[in-house]
């Protein structure tokens, strides 16, 4: 299965930048996920969970918002506040 290259910024520092499988994202249009190859475009975020499966991992970050950006290099979410959840 082809990789993604997936960063999560917070104003604070990059909580996270890596090649994954999938990102699950909280989208103010509703919620949604990228793979590899997924088509470019750019939204807006809402409060709620970002999901990164890495093969047989899962991580999780609880966001505040922000924007998210998918261009054929990746996927690039830039977030209002970001933690990774249960830590």
């Amino acid at each position: 299965m082809a990789k993604l290259h997936f960063s999560l910024v917070a104003p604070e520092r990059q909580l996270f930048s890596a090649e994954v499988d999938q990102v699950d994202a909280p989208g103010v249009e509703g919620d949604f996920g990228v793979l590899a190859g997924h088509a470019p475009f750019m939204t807006a975020l809402k409060a709620g969970s970002v999901t990164v499966y890495e093969g047989s991992a899962t991580r999780v970050f609880t966001i505040e918002g922000g924007f998210a950006d998918v261009t054929p290099a990746g996927l690039t979410i830039l977030a209002e506040h970001a933690e990774e959840a249960g830590a």
